[in-house]
């Protein structure tokens, strides 16, 4: 495992469905905001944001999140390829694993799209966290 942050959000209402249950792509959203303060707090988010975009999503939801709900969002870096970046997510109410799941990005140059190595010294910042 590689770099990990965990970040407190709380469910909004606007977050909710109507059945009262937080929609399923707030998690999608909270993801993207621990991947965002993870990479802030390495500083390599002005060499990453906007060139790493998502090839795959996936969350399975074990418990139903509702409004005023506090929640944290555990983003660790599981795997590291040539181009990819493999995050794991876990949501947590409490003590209660509400969301887990993970996203896969890739490191492309912004100006063609195309798929590219990560730098060495970005690969060691998501290997280790620093």
């Amino acid at each position: 495992m590689g770099a990990s942050v965990t970040i407190e959000r709380r469910v909004q209402w606007i977050d909710t469905d109507a059945a009262g249950v937080c929609h399923n792509s707030v998690v999608h959203r909270w993801a993207e905001d621990a991947e965002a303060e993870l990479h802030r707090r390495m500083g390599i988010i002005d060499e990453t944001f906007g060139v790493t975009p998502r090839v795959r999503v996936e969350f399975e939801f074990a418990a139903p999140l509702r409004f005023d709900d506090v929640v944290d969002i555990a983003l660790t870096v599981a795997d590291l390829g040539e181009t990819s970046v493999t995050y794991l997510i876990k949501v947590r109410n409490g003590q209660e694993l509400a969301v887990s799941g993970k996203i896969v990005a890739v490191y492309i140059d912004g100006e063609s799209g195309v798929k590219r190595p990560w730098p060495d010294h970005l690969r060691r910042a998501l290997s280790s966290g620093s």
